[in-house]
């Protein structure tokens, strides 16, 4: 194709015009909404029928992000009703939301690799980037099509990107505290090589994995066996020898935040031990607020006693995974991704997150037949009500209690 018949970059696309986002509320509303919830909350976050209490976290489910990103995905379908649209990936990561939006015809798109796919697209196609942004080759990519683009990406993970491109700008390596394999840790990775591309960056997600940089800091070591440790996870070009002298730690907005402050104290030390000093360390507080609220209201939680906590939400979510850690360090925890999941009071299919698959184990409500129970219900920032609700009810008909007791207690 020659350069007169390239598609014309096409400018991103604002989809919230009041006329819309009235209709999109009120379908998100029908999706998404729980009488039952606002019900809990109403009630200080607890309900208790005869022998049963179900409590609430304060702070859990959608953030103001997740809800923003549907919204607009909701909104593009109504500004675009005959046009093909796409979405990078997921939107977010929770199952239920994503069926809604296929159901609305809206296609996802691989995002490890931008494969033959992204080739089709026209310069009339619509194309969404997910809250969790996407790295820079998708969206180069997607503005050389000439696409229509409707970037969700959340106002805390562009914070993060800021940050990033900044060290760049002063010749520090981005160490990253995330997931190697999490679309937000790719994108933000994408963005520490900086403007010119020369920046670098180191991916780094355990204790472990920070101790064995921080020796390396220290005392150097075997370059080959570096490289090798950190696979897929470090700059093009990325040598130990001389990318560690400088770093400034970030984060994927979604990790624990006690862990991450753990890594910033822990590299701030290694390279303090080296220099004498830290001044080549330097460190920003990036974890995102919803996710931090959501965590703060677990820990307030397990304060007052429980026999058991459910966690909802998406296996795939980083946020979520993070309160199950926080759960099952105190009591039985379930991590599950629906109410179905509880099959029956002797059996429940949850996620186990050192196994990284979906168990089948005993029910540990079996064994509180005919005597009071306490069970917690949290879930992360990608969970919309209606499954919460579903929970609820689910949980309590284990116990003998239909939703019409619950509608009127």
């Amino acid at each position: 194709m020659s350069e007169a018949a390239k598609p014309q970059k096409k400018k991103r696309v604002n989809v919230r015009r009041p006329d819309v986002m009235t209709l999109v509320q009120a379908e998100v509303e029908k999706h998404y909404h729980s009488p039952i919830v606002e019900k809990l909350r109403d009630n200080g976050g607890s309900i208790t029928i005869g022998k049963s209490t179900v409590r609430l976290a304060e702070q859990f489910g959608f953030c103001y992000g997740v809800e923003r990103a549907i919204d607009l995905a909701y909104a593009a379908r109504r500004v675009f009703p005959d046009q093909r649209i796409f979405l990078i990936g997921e939107i977010i990561h929770n199952p239920e939301v994503n069926k809604q939006l296929a159901k609305m015809d809206i296609v996802s798109l691989p995002w490890k690799e931008i494969t033959s796919e992204y080739d089709d697209l026209t310069e009339d196609d619509v194309v969404i980037v997910p809250a969790f942004g996407a790295p820079t080759s998708f969206t180069e990519k997607i503005e050389q099509q000439g696409c229509h683009i409707i970037d969700t990406t959340c106002g805390d993970v562009m914070k993060v990107w800021r940050r990033v491109r900044t060290y760049a700008k002063t010749g520090m390596t981005s160490f990253i505290h995330g997931k190697r394999g999490h679309e937000e840790t790719q994108a933000t990775a994408s963005r520490a090589t900086g403007e010119d591309g020369k920046g670098h960056y180191i991916i780094v997600l355990t204790l472990e994995e920070t101790e064995y940089v921080c020796n390396f800091i220290r005392n150097g070591g075997d370059t080959e066996e570096f490289l090798k440790k950190f696979d897929r996870a470090l700059s093009e070009g990325f040598d130990p020898q001389i990318h560690l002298q400088q770093i400034g730690v970030a984060n994927q907005t979604t990790m624990l935040k006690s862990e991450t402050e753990d890594i910033q104290g822990r590299i701030r030390k290694a390279i303090s031990d080296r220099d004498g000093n830290p001044d080549n360390f330097q460190m920003f507080d990036t974890i995102c607020g919803a996710t931090q609220e959501r965590q703060d209201a677990l820990f307030d939680m397990l304060n007052k006693p429980m026999d058991l906590l459910l966690v909802v939400g998406g296996y795939n979510s980083s946020n979520t995974t993070h309160l199950v850690e926080i759960g099952q360090e105190n009591l039985p925890t379930y991590f599950i991704r629906e109410a179905s999941c509880l099959e029956s009071l002797e059996t429940v299919v949850h996620f186990d997150i050192e196994e990284s698959a979906e168990v089948s184990t005993p029910n540990v409500l079996a064994g509180f037949d005919n005597e009071d129970v306490t069970i917690g219900i949290t879930a992360g920032a990608s969970c919309p009500a209606n499954l919460i609700e579903e929970t609820i009810v689910r949980v309590l008909a284990l116990r003998g209690i239909s939703r019409e007791m619950i509608e009127n207690s």
